[in-house]
């Protein structure tokens, strides 16, 4: 076969790769979040400890990182000193345990499907803050497509069934928290030139958590698991749930190393789509036409906001490619120059 077959077929194993990260990621992300909700809602496995779980999952998640990173050495730590550690990575751990907690608190009290419709609100909630901190620039183009996104959203909780305040406060809660862990993300660390893939991240994060949450576990949830004596840890459901939540963390990895972070946006809608006709047909969670035409809306707008942050790539990119040609071409340039000079050296030593 000719170089052209060649070229399309490695082309063809490029997209079915990438195709392959993310339905692995849709997979997990989507196993997670059920299997979550099935643990901790009242009607399903009957275990509403969200602190407890979250805790599980910060503990395993330690252990397998720390295995990875420290005794097989399959990814290599992060140069960082006690003091950067203190200053940025527990900021982070904080604001990442309490965003944990509030999300799956949330699944007790609300339905997956409106809880995916309220996670549109992530892009709008990460531009606010983001301009409040200086991080990105106030744009109104922008700004109005946030606010269409919001628009949506409220139309979407105006047509729930089974709204719940203390709820939507808790999923809200959690939207605010993990915005601004990403803003600060940005701030403590890729600022100062620190890069964080998801098992570093695990690594260095993951410990915090667990030290922060045992503060209202033991206020909150210990007492109450006391007093429930016949409980009994089920280490076939909570093991696998876990590893389940660390594959997936796995999984980013991949998708974002071997594709890019937008991709994953892309596919985080497909995901949510994907979730609530599951939440409606299996789970049988009431989703009216209200919260469709709502969430369809808010869909439209993080569509927009993805093809834009897509454009601004693409002209990024475009800017850079010129700078390049120049650069090559200048270089070119030099070495044709220090050629001539080396021929004349030589003609007049020869003379």
């Amino acid at each position: 076969m000719g170089k052209g077959g060649a070229l399309s077929e490695g082309v063809l194993k490029k997209i079915l790769l990438s195709y392959s990260y993310v339905a692995i990621w849709i997979f997990l992300s989507f196993t997670v979040i059920i299997y979550n909700k099935y643990i901790l809602d009242r009607k399903m496995y009957n275990w509403p400890y969200p602190i407890s779980l979250t805790l599980i999952h910060m503990a395993f998640c330690s252990s397998l990182a720390y295995l990875l990173v420290r005794v097989f050495k399959l990814v290599d730590p992060v140069s960082m000193s006690w003091d950067l550690y203190f200053k940025s990575v527990v900021p982070i751990g904080l604001l990442y345990s309490l965003s944990l907690w509030f999300s799956n608190s949330a699944y007790i009290f609300l339905s997956v499907s409106f809880i995916q419709m309220l996670k549109a609100l992530m892009p709008v909630a990460v531009y606010s803050i983001g301009v409040l901190f200086k991080k990105d620039p106030f744009n109104t183009e922008t700004m109005v497509n946030m606010v269409s996104i919001s628009v949506g959203v409220a139309i979407a909780a105006y047509g729930e069934a089974k709204f719940d305040t203390w709820g939507v406060i808790l999923q809200l809660g959690a939207i605010a928290f993990e915005a601004t862990r990403l803003v600060m993300i940005q701030i403590l660390l890729t600022s100062k030139g620190i890069t964080l893939n998801p098992i570093t991240s695990l690594y260095y994060v993951a410990p915090c958590c667990l030290v922060f949450l045992i503060v209202p576990w033991v206020i909150v949830e210990y007492p109450v698991l006391k007093e429930n004596s016949g409980f009994h840890l089920d280490y076939i459901v909570f093991g696998t749930n876990s590893l389940c939540a660390f594959a997936l963390n796995l999984a980013v990895f991949l998708l974002v190393g071997k594709t890019s972070a937008l991709t994953m946006n892309v596919a985080g809608v497909v995901k949510d789509w994907l979730l609530i006709a599951f939440s409606w047909s299996v789970i049988k969670d009431t989703v009216t036409p209200i919260n469709l035409f709502g969430y369809g809306l808010a869909f439209l707008g993080v569509a927009y906001y993805n093809h834009s942050k897509l454009q601004a790539l693409k002209a990024k990119e475009a800017q850079k490619k010129p700078l390049q040609s120049d650069e090559e071409e200048v270089g070119r340039l030099l070495e044709e120059r220090e050629g001539d000079n080396n021929v004349a050296k030589k003609n007049e030593s020869q003379a």
